[in-house]
C-alpha cells in the first residue's frame, strides 16, 4: 500500500486510556504480492472467490444479511457478484485513495498526474530534476563492499532493491554465508526516502541482543547503492510454510509462531521502535528445521517513538494496517493489531479482512468484523478466539500489550519469562497525576481483578526487584529500564518518561497500589467478564472511597466545562450525592467535550 509523510505529533493522553466524548456545536513501499495457494477443505465457499480461487480465502459468509457491515453502509467490492479478475498483485495499483497516493509520490518521489493550475516559476521537470541533484545521497558508509564481500545468488526482491547471499571475503566472518540487501541510490528521489534508508540502518544497529531479530552486521555504499549486511535466514519466509500447510497451523504449532512473533516485538516496543509492516512476508526461519527460530526482519517502515507519542504516516501493508494508522494517529498498538491478522490466518487460514482494491480493504479494515462463525472457528479453542478478538479490538486502548499477550491464558506458560512492559511506566506516571478521587475510585478495580489479570501484574512488579519490605519507588522503574536498555532506547528517548514519575523519588509503592496503578480500565472493559469486575469494583469503593460530590466538582475531576453537565448529573445519586454504579464506571472511562464550529460554505 501506499506510504504518507507525516511529522509526528505527541500527546498529552498516554495513560493507555481514551475518553468518551461529547460534541458540542458553536453556530510498499508497495504491498508485496501474496503468492496464491488452494484454498483449505472443509470451508465453504464465499461470494468473493465463488468464480475463481482468491490468493486468501474471504472471510465472509454466503448472503448480503451476513455482512459485518453496520446499517446503511454498502458493501465492500470483495462481496460483489462481478468474477474475480487475475491480477498480477491482489489489488490495481495506485491506491484508488487520492490522498495516499499523493503522499506516497511526496515520499518517494515522480510519477502522477500534472498538477492542474500555472506552470510554476521555475519550471516543472527541471526544477524536480535540479532538486534530485542536490539531494545528498552520501551517507557515511564503508566505501570497501566488493573488497570485503562476494555476491551471490539473489533471494528476494522489493520495490526499492533486491536482497543476494553473499560470501564474507575477510575479518571475523571469513567464509560464512551473509544476507545483503541492495538499495539502489537512483530510486532515492526524495529527502524523505534517502532518510527512511538512514533510519533503516540506525534501528538495524541500534536493536541488538534479542534471538529472533535479524542480526546486522555492516553497512556499506557505492555511488550505486547501498548495501545492508545481515545474518543469512536460510528457512524461507513464515508465509511460505503457511502455504505449505495448506493455509493454516494446527493450534498447538500456531502459539510456538505467535509466542515469537509476540516476544521479537515486545522487545521492541520496550525499546521505543515500532516495526508498521508486521506480516508472514517480514518473518524468516533461520534454517529449513520445524523447529528453525523466527527472525523479524525489514525495519524500512520502521520508526522510533517515544512512549507519548503519535505517528501520522499512513504505512504498512493493506491486509494489516490498523484502523488508528488510516485515522492518521496511531502508536505501538498498531503493529498488535497485524499480529492480531497474522494470528487470524494461521488459524483459520482467511484473512480476517479482505477485498480486490486498497480502498475496499480500508473500508473493511474501518468497518467490518472479522468472521468467528465459519469453519475451522466453531472448534478452535475459546481461549484462541478469545486472544485473536483482543488482539483486533478496534480501540486501540483496548487492545493488549504485546507482554499481556504473552501472559494471554492461551499462551500462558510458566516456565516461560514475561518481559518487561512499558505500558506500566505510562499508567503509572497517569496514576501518579491523577486526582486522589481517581486514585481512590482505581484502587477497589484492583481488589476486583481476576487471576488472569493479576498473573500479568505479578511479573511486571517482579521485574522491578522490589525492595527488601515488598514495595518499589522510582530508582526501581529506572534500574528496570537500565537492564533492558539498547542504543535505540535511547535513541527513542524512553527514559524521559521517568522525569513525569518523580513523585516516586519520595515515596513507596506497594504490590496492591501498584496493581490500581498499573491497570487499564480500556483493557478490562474489553473483558467478557467487566460486568462483574466492575461490580465487584463499586462495591468496595462504596465502603472504602465513594463520597458525596457535586456536579462541578465532578466535571473538575473530568476536566470538562458546563457543557458536559447534563451528561454527568445522571452519574450522582439523588439520594446521598455519591456516584452511582453507572457514575463510578463512566468515571473510570472518563469524558472529554470536544467543540465543533459550524462551517459556512
Amino acid at each position: 500500500m501506499g506510504q504518507c509523510y507525516g511529522k509526528t505529533s505527541p500527546t498529552n493522553d498516554n495513560d493507555g486510556t481514551p475518553t468518551t466524548t461529547i460534541v458540542t456545536t458553536a453556530a510498499d513501499r508497495n504491498q508485496t504480492p501474496l503468492r496464491p495457494f488452494t484454498p483449505r477443505n472443509g470451508v465453504k465457499n464465499t461470494p468473493a472467490r465463488s468464480s475463481n480461487p482468491s490468493p486468501w480465502p474471504s472471510p465472509y459468509p454466503h448472503g448480503v444479511s451476513a455482512s459485518p457491515l453496520p446499517g446503511g453502509v454498502s458493501p465492500s467490492p470483495a462481496r460483489g457478484s462481478t468474477p474475480r479478475r487475475f491480477f498480477r498483485r491482489p489489488f490495481p495499483p495506485p491506491s484508488p485513495a487520492k490522498h495516499i497516493a499523493a503522499s506516497l509520490a511526496k515520499r518517494l518521489g515522480g510519477g502522477g498526474k500534472p498538477k492542474e493550475g500555472p506552470i510554476p516559476e521555475h519550471g516543472g521537470a527541471e526544477a524536480e530534476q535540479v532538486q534530485q541533484q542536490s539531494l545528498d545521497k552520501s551517507f557515511g558508509y564503508g566505501k570497501n563492499f566488493g573488497a570485503k564481500y562476494e555476491l551471490g545468488k539473489e533471494v528476494g526482491r522489493g520495490h526499492f532493491g533486491h536482497t543476494c547471499s553473499a560470501r564474507v571475503k575477510k575479518g571475523e566472518l571469513r567464509d560464512q554465508s551473509v544476507a545483503v540487501k541492495i538499495i539502489s541510490k537512483a530510486k532515492m528521489t526524495t529527502a524523505i526516502s534517502i532518510e527512511d534508508v538512514r533510519r533503516e540502518v540506525k534501528i538495524l544497529k541500534a536493536l541488538s541482543g534479542h534471538k529472533h531479530l535479524v542480526k546486522y552486521i555492516d553497512a556499506c555504499e557505492d555511488a550505486n547503492n547501498i548495501y545492508i549486511v545481515m545474518e543469512l535466514c536460510e528457512g524461507g519466509e513464515l508465509l511460505d510454510r503457511i502455504l505449505a500447510r495448506g493455509g493454516r497451523y494446527t493450534e498447538e504449532d500456531a502459539k510456538a509462531i505467535v509466542v515469537q512473533i509476540l516476544s521479537v516485538v515486545s522487545f521492541c516496543h520496550l525499546q521505543g521502535v515500532v516495526h508498521r509492516d508486521l506480516k508472514p512476508e517480514n518473518f524468516l526461519f533461520s534454517s529449513a528445521g520445524d523447529d528453525a527460530d523466527m527472525k523479524l526482519i525489514d525495519f524500512g517502515l520502521s520508526d522510533f517513538i517515544r512512549p507519548d507519542e503519535r505517528l501520522n504516516d499512513i504505512v504498512g501493508s493493506a491486509y494489516y494496517v490498523a484502523p488508528e494508522v488510516l485515522h492518521r494517529s496511531y502508536s505501538l498498538e498498531a503493529d498488535i493489531w497485524s499480529i492480531g491478522v497474522i494470528s487470524y490466518i494461521l488459524l483459520c487460514g482467511s484473512r480476517p479482512f479482505w477485498a480486490r482494491t486498497e480502498s475496499g480493504i480500508f473500508r473493511a479494515v474501518l468497518r467490518s468484523d472479522p468472521n468467528f462463525e465459519d469453519l475451522p472457528w466453531p472448534v478452535v479453542t475459546p481461549e484462541a478466539k478469545d486472544f485473536v478478538k483482543r488482539l483486533l479490538n478496534k480501540d486501540y486502548r483496548k487492545r493488549m500489550t504485546a507482554v499481556q499477550a504473552l501472559s494471554h491464558p492461551w499462551l500462558r506458560d510458566d516456565s516461560r519469562p514475561i518481559p518487561l512492559d512499558i505500558l506500566i511506566f505510562k499508567l503509572v506516571k497517569a496514576y501518579l497525576h491523577a486526582t486522589p478521587f481517581k486514585r481512590a475510585a482505581l484502587k477497589p478495580l484492583a481488589k476486583a481483578l481476576t487471576e488472569d489479570e493479576l498473573v500479568y501484574l505479578r511479573a511486571q512488579f517482579r521485574m522491578l526487584e522490589p525492595n527488601n519490605d515488598g514495595s518499589v519507588s522510582l530508582d526501581n522503574f529506572k534500574m528496570a529500564l537500565v537492564r533492558h536498555a539498547t542504543d535505540a532506547m535511547k535513541e527513542s528517548r524512553v527514559p524521559e518518561i521517568l522525569n513525569a514519575m518523580e513523585a516516586l523519588a519520595y515515596r513507596k509503592m506497594y504490590f496492591d497500589e501498584f496493581c490500581a496503578a498499573a491497570i487499564s480500565t480500556y483493557q478490562l472493559e474489553a473483558l467478557e467478564g467487566w460486568e462483574q469486575i466492575a461490580a465487584t469494583a463499586f462495591e468496595h469503593f462504596e465502603r472504602e472511597g465513594n463520597r458525596a460530590i457535586s456536579v462541578e466538582e465532578l466535571a473538575r475531576e473530568l476536566n470538562i466545562g458546563p457543557s458536559g453537565y447534563s451528561v454527568i448529573k445522571d452519574w450522582i445519586r439523588n439520594s446521598d450525592g455519591k456516584l452511582s454504579l453507572l457514575g463510578y464506571t463512566k468515571f473510570l472511562h472518563g469524558v472529554t467535550v470536544r467543540s465543533s464550529n459550524t462551517r459556512h460554505h
